[in-house]
């Protein structure tokens, strides 16, 4: 049997507020979850609904803590990413404006495996090329195309 009306009032605002501001799909996903298990949905109508496995909504279910929204995030979704500093972005915003000879390479334009590499040298810190295109669409900046 489903469980229903586990939340509490509050616990659901937060988890519906969530989800309105939230930019990432799958922490809403992980919120939804809990809102249609308050609902008394079944593991297998909120997978349907949602179009996800009934694996991935009995986790949720089971280790999503209403109480503490930072359970929802995904840990995937923190990757590489966090070894990204502030000033290891700043860095990688001033190179990327850069051209690649200016730097002394001998080539004119940066791929995302070529910027990846400088600043692994620069830095120390290991990301992949697509890791660092993901960095620069957040900061709405775009690799130039080269001419082919």
């Amino acid at each position: 049997m489903p469980a229903k009306n586990f939340l509490t009032p509050t616990q659901k605002k937060r988890l519906q507020k969530a989800i309105r501001q939230s930019e990432c799909p799958r922490f809403r996903e992980h919120a939804l979850i809990l809102l249609l298990q308050n609902d008394g949905k079944t593991y297998e109508e909120i997978a349907d609904f949602l179009g996800c496995s009934y694996r991935t909504v009995a986790y949720w279910c089971v280790h999503g803590d209403p109480d503490n929204l930072d359970s929802l995030k995904d840990r995937r979704e923190r990757g590489n990413y966090r070894k990204a500093s502030d000033a290891y972005i700043k860095l990688l915003l001033e190179v990327v404006k850069q051209p690649p000879r200016q730097l002394g390479y001998d080539f004119d334009l940066w791929t995302s495996q070529r910027l990846a590499e400088h600043m692994t040298q620069e830095t120390g810190i290991h990301l992949s090329g697509t890791q660092l295109i993901r960095i620069l669409r957040k900061h709405k900046v775009r690799l130039p195309m080269s001419r082919v």
